[in-house]
């Protein structure tokens, strides 16, 4: 489904509509004439082209080649030379208006599906996968189209599949991927929220009918993303201002804070592993094999689940998607059976040695909540061995990260090897000494291996046996961003089974 045909009139009053517009002396334009696209790529414009000057990295040049390949009039904050006789919509808040725009230009997609949007601290991906793995599956048992995902791994509308780029997408390619999931019949759309999403404005105009709350904690804090941890929790809590029903976690951080903010919401569902009251009550955890098993009631039915994953804490997100279901009216068997073969790329992938002794945990886990929460698992469900925690953290961007990894790795971790993980523009050596600081706390002295995969080797081949090594932060993914861009780089999981195969050779 492409953008809808639409009068520049149309883009003009939807602004006036929502007190955008700067200035409101007449503007020389024809408002009757058609918009062919709106766009903030100069690369993509066509003749009739609604040209949105857009982000801190514009330049005014965009705009020139953007007239010169056919816009005709452009939305932007100030007025530029570079625009010629093509007329200037000055708006107040130009991030605002291209949610707005972007959503009339698609003609309001989210209104024709069920959007479920998540967002938390730790777990949104994983919860993704299990609501969406729980849709489908209701989905094709009634011989329906499999529903879409929008998450940190993948895009998937419907029509088109590749790697995420952000976690969510910006408004006009948002809209294009909710427009597409209505054109293939998706029905269902499962997306990850980021703050940054909710702060910025990525998500105007999108409906949801189902907003999950999983937890809150410390992350993202830096000059370039959130400069406190009010800032950020504010901005997670505007999820519910566009939701009809908010499902919380009650045992999250601030539950009392969420819930004030969910009841704008018409319907509130929440979940617990500890208050009774919840609608949606998980109790008796157990680990049975590789997999987890609990009771769980709910308003429909009480019975028992199990859930294909390992790690104590993924309990949290399988009652998150079951809550969802809820919401849905999905069946009973079909959350029971979707659950049982859960599965999320790069989120707690095992591997073992052939003689049972060495335990490979590979997880996405990149902040200090996360990871506390993986190495308290790990502890938990195999007691007894060695623990091993490999990871590094960002450079130039989630500074705080460096002390919530170091705090947990210090308190939980035997052996820590320090690497890298996405250093960007800082030096490996300096985020591990940076980090290092945070394990003196508690008398630990992190092993550093700038390189990746001679790190992932050492861990695996060094340890001692038995153990459970854990390999954070980086999961499936397939690229370093280093100093000059990204470089690509093998999954961590792929590198374990190398590890273990060389372990395992006589």
């Amino acid at each position: 489904m492409e953008t809808i045909s639409r009068a520049l009139g149309d883009y003009y009053q939807l602004l006036l509509k929502h007190n955008l517009l700067a200035d409101l002396r007449p503007l020389p334009a024809d408002f009757a004439r058609p918009v062919s696209l709106v766009s903030c790529d100069s690369q993509v414009v066509v003749p009739g082209t609604l040209f949105l000057c857009k982000g801190a990295a514009f330049k005014p040049a965009y705009l020139a080649d953007a007239v010169k390949r056919g816009a005709f009039a452009y939305v932007s904050e100030k007025p530029y030379p570079e625009g010629g006789s093509a007329p200037c919509i000055q708006v107040t808040d130009i991030r605002t208006a291209m949610g707005l725009l972007a959503d009339l230009a698609y003609g309001h997609p989210s209104g024709k599906l069920n959007i479920t949007g998540l967002t938390g601290t730790k777990g949104k991906t994983t919860a993704a996968y299990y609501i969406r793995g729980i849709l489908d599956r209701w989905r094709q048992e009634a011989g329906e189209h499999t529903t879409a995902l929008l998450s940190t791994i993948v895009t998937d509308d419907g029509l088109e599949r590749r790697p995420a780029k952000l976690t969510t997408p910006e408004p006009l390619d948002l809209q294009h991927h909710l427009s597409n999931a209505v054109t293939a019949g998706c029905g269902y759309v499962t997306m990850e929220i980021s703050s940054q999403a909710l702060k910025y404005g990525r998500v105007i105009g999108v409906e949801l009918a189902c907003a999950v709350f999983l937890n809150i904690g410390e992350d993202h804090i830096s000059p370039v993303e959130h400069p406190d941890f009010e800032d950020y929790f504010t901005s997670k809590l505007r999820i519910f201002r566009q939701a009809n029903t908010a499902v919380v976690n009650l045992d999250c951080d601030h539950a009392g804070r969420v819930l004030e903010a969910a009841s704008r919401c018409p319907q509130v569902v929440t979940f617990s592993q500890k208050d009774e009251n919840a609608h949606i009550f998980a109790w008796d955890v157990e680990k049975v094999g590789e997999h987890l098993r609990f009771q769980v009631r709910t308003p429909r039915y009480t019975g028992t689940m199990e859930l294909g994953m390992p790690g104590l804490f993924n309990v949290e997100n399988a009652l998150a998607a079951i809550a969802a279901a809820e919401v849905y009216g999905v069946p009973e068997e079909v959350v029971r059976d979707a659950l049982r073969e859960a599965a999320v790329p790069g989120r707690m992938e095992h591997y073992e040695s052939a003689d049972g002794q060495v335990s490979v945990i590979v997880d996405y886990a990149h902040n200090g909540m996360s990871l506390e929460a993986l190495l308290r698992s790990a502890r938990a469900e195999y007691p007894g061995r060695e623990l091993t925690v490999l990871f590094g953290c960002t450079g130039g961007k989630g500074i705080d990260r460096r002390e919530g990894m170091g705090k947990a790795a210090g308190q939980y971790a035997d052996r820590v090897i320090l690497t890298e993980d996405d250093p960007g523009p800082e030096e490996v050596a300096d985020i591990c000494a940076h980090i290092q600081r945070f394990l003196d706390l508690y008398g630990k002295t992190g092993q550093v291996i700038e390189d990746r995969e001679e790190a992932i080797d050492r861990a695996i081949l060094d340890c001692q046996t038995p153990a459970v090594v854990v390999l954070a932060g980086k999961g499936c993914e397939t690229a370093q961003k280093r100093k000059h861009g990204p470089e690509p780089s093998i999954p961590d999981g792929l590198l374990a089974q190398q590890a273990l195969r060389r372990r395992d050779e006589p």
